[in-house]
């Protein structure tokens, strides 16, 4: 392969980003507002909330059209865990939308973790959604690294991982 590898953005490239989460409780929006600028770093805030303090507890939803991926992909591809990127993004496609979280706690320390399927991590989630013509393809080429020459994968192929977000057996 001549020169460097095109990495995918989702900007121009026929793909709607949403990017919500909820701040409830003791939850402080500066860290919240620390982890989701870990992977999405254009996420604006119209005014800040104050600090929860005892008796008056936070209660909002924060959530961000059009972001740009090019941050979160990058880290996927930092951190090497792009086949459990291209798995949990895809769990819960259908035709062309997708839907999937990541745990604010490990974002503030820039790190992507995929929470359990059906379990809530201390510290709250990211919600991402995606949404655009040619979904799978995309998710396929944003995870794609040289390993699949020899291993190829697509979503939902036997190598994919459980339900309950365990590894798959194969040989």
């Amino acid at each position: 392969m001549d020169g460097p590898r095109l990495r995918l953005t989702g900007i121009g490239e026929g793909l709607s980003t949403t990017v919500v989460t909820v701040l409830s409780g003791a939850d402080s929006p500066r860290r919240v507002l620390q982890a989701i600028h870990s992977f999405f770093p254009e996420a604006n805030v119209d005014s800040m909330p104050d600090e929860p303090s005892f008796g008056s507890a936070v209660d909002e939803l924060w959530s961000f059209e059009g972001l740009p991926m090019q941050t979160f992909l990058a880290a996927l591809h930092e951190q090497r865990i792009l086949d459990t990127a291209l798995d949990f993004m895809s769990r819960d496609i259908v035709e062309d939308s997708t839907e999937f979280t990541i745990s604010r706690q490990a974002a503030i320390v820039e790190k992507i973790s995929f929470p359990i399927p059906g379990k809530e991590p201390v510290g709250g989630v990211i919600t991402v959604r995606l949404q655009g013509s040619g979904l799978k393809e995309w998710l396929e080429a944003a995870t794609w690294h040289n390993g699949r020459a020899q291993v190829p994968r697509t979503i939902h192929d036997d190598r994919s991982m459980l339900d309950d977000g365990e590894a798959s057996t194969w040989h």
